[in-house]
């Protein structure tokens, strides 16, 4: 440790760790490129950390992770602390406490109330995910910009996770093919059960309950397929 209490990046990595698993240096890099946290140079250049400074990283990795908070409005809520004043209260999320677990299709109704609008190096930041995988999933089109504009929603996000993850399995992205190929099949059979509906009042809420005994019935078959 430096003199004054100051630590390096990476005497604090670990201890950010402790409590986020996932965080890097380059994420840390980022964070910091962002403008929220600004550590002090020593003569050589290199960063230190100040102990407020390792309290200010696990705050934001705190409300990335537990309330899905896009870096803007965690920006925000850094501003008014800097600034002596309290920021409002955030409600604890029903879903997951990690943000790289998928949000249940039962919690669609709280997913609502928590819209998730992430630009491009927010998501690879977010999911940990190289550049190029991310753009080798656009490219095929296993992830797309919510229509109209240049943010991505949870599903993007959730794909990226899983693909991070996968390829710890050795999986590419011919196996992400494949898998969209059955989602799309399963769509199709959806939208023909729900065919003789299309004008009826209730055919979001048929929608959203059909996809997800569908989602439900195919995870359990792949569940008992694996135990043969």
């Amino acid at each position: 440790m430096a003199s004054g209490g100051l630590r390096s990046i990476g005497s604090i990595l670990p201890l950010l760790r402790a409590d986020f698993p996932e965080t890097t240096i380059s994420k840390i890099r980022f964070l910091e490129g962002e403008g929220l946290v600004s550590p002090e140079r020593a003569p050589s250049g290199y960063r230190r950390y100040s102990q407020a400074d390792v309290e200010r990283l696990r705050y934001i990795l705190k409300m990335q992770r537990d309330y899905y908070m896009p870096l803007k409005v965690i920006r925000d809520r850094l501003e008014m602390l800097d600034r002596g004043v309290e920021p409002p209260q955030v409600e604890t999320p029903d879903g997951p406490a990690e943000i790289e677990e998928p949000v249940a299709h039962d919690e669609a109704e709280t997913a609502e109330h928590r819209p998730m609008k992430l630009t491009k190096r927010e998501l690879i930041q977010l999911s940990g995910l190289s550049e190029a995988s991310f753009l080798e999933l656009e490219r095929q089109q296993l992830v797309m910009s919510r229509r109209g504009t240049l943010h991505y929603g949870r599903e993007a996000l959730m794909i990226c996770v899983c693909y991070r993850k996968l390829q710890g399995y050795g999986m590419d992205i011919r196996h992400l093919r494949v898998i969209k190929k059955y989602a799309e099949h399963e769509a199709s059979m959806v939208e023909q059960q729900l065919t003789p509906m299309r004008r009826g009042a209730d055919i979001a809420e048929a929608l959203q309950e059909l996809t997800q005994l569908v989602i439900q019935t195919h995870g359990a078959l792949m569940y008992l397929v694996m135990r043969r």
